[in-house]
């Protein structure tokens, strides 16, 4: 079987399952099992596929088709210019996430050394995106479940931000360093638990369910770091957080009624509220 034939086929599997860009997936499965980069897949189009990449190929078809995230199958994911592994150990990495990357940038001087927290740290994506344009930053992940601090441990490491960050296994309502840092970044589980049946099976399925699970209105976790940060934050720290959709107000009531100034909110790309920063008062 060719390359064209092979990929027409994965392509055609997919969007029987559904899946919207089902040709363009098809080609990076055939590229992913036969080494060979997307655009070689045009040149080699007439070539005859190795068996044993056929069935690999076949393989992960049949997993995308059943609505296994595409990342996973692939094993990496491009997040902010960075590649990072990507698993069912912690949230995948999403586009939607960058201005939440671009919002704490602008709170950190260039050329200034800073310490950044983020809480609820998963995959490090929000961590090393950061540290990798900060230079003169050094950082600490908080990560409740051991599964996702391993796979924040192993991306800091391969994108070579080991010597400038370490991850705190644990709540980050227990842990100390509160008062220690400059800015505080999150993610954090903001999905209302009765939405959660509708996701996606991408997300329902294959996302971790603590990382989803926000409570009956989504708010719980906002709730805990806006007063714990009001009381224990450094003054002047920045607070940044990521939000859904529908989330702006409440979360921004919440930050004005703890006392926190300069709150801004920002767009991703596709114009939905998607960070808010906040700035613990300089008493």
């Amino acid at each position: 079987m060719t390359f064209d034939q092979l990929m027409a086929e994965g392509a055609a599997a997919l969007e029987e399952a559904g899946i919207v860009n089902a040709r363009l997936e098809s080609r990076w499965l055939l590229a992913h099992v036969t080494g060979h980069q997307s655009s070689e897949l045009i040149s080699r189009g007439q070539d005859n596929v190795p068996e044993e990449a056929v069935g690999a190929f076949r393989n992960r078809v049949s997993r995308r088709a059943g609505r296994e995230p595409i990342q996973h199958i692939l094993g990496t994911t491009e997040f902010y210019g960075l590649e990072f592994l990507t698993d069912a150990r912690a949230l995948i990495p999403r586009p939607d996430s960058e201005i939440v990357v671009e919002a704490a940038l602008g709170q950190l001087a260039p050329n200034e050394p800073a310490r950044i927290a983020d809480l609820g740290a998963g995959s490090g994506c929000l961590l090393a995106a950061i540290l990798a344009n900060r230079p003169l930053a050094s950082g600490t992940g908080v990560e409740a479940s051991a599964e996702a601090a391993s796979l924040a441990r192993e991306n800091l490491l391969r994108l070579g931000l080991s010597a400038r960050a370490d991850v705190h296994e644990g709540r980050w309502s227990d842990w100390q360093g509160w008062s220690d840092v400059d800015l505080i970044i999150s993610n954090p589980p903001y999905i209302p638990s009765g939405d959660l049946a509708g996701l996606m099976p991408e997300v329902r399925d294959h996302d971790p369910a603590a990382a989803l699970d926000g409570g009956p209105d989504g708010l719980v976790a906002y709730r805990e770091i806006v007063r714990i940060g009001a009381a224990a934050m450094k003054p002047g720290a920045w607070l940044v957080f990521e939000i859904g959709h529908d989330q702006a107000e409440a979360v921004i009531a919440l930050l004005d009624a703890a006392g926190f100034q300069s709150v801004s909110l920002f767009r991703d790309l596709g114009g939905n509220d998607r960070a808010i920063i906040a700035k613990r008062p300089v008493v």
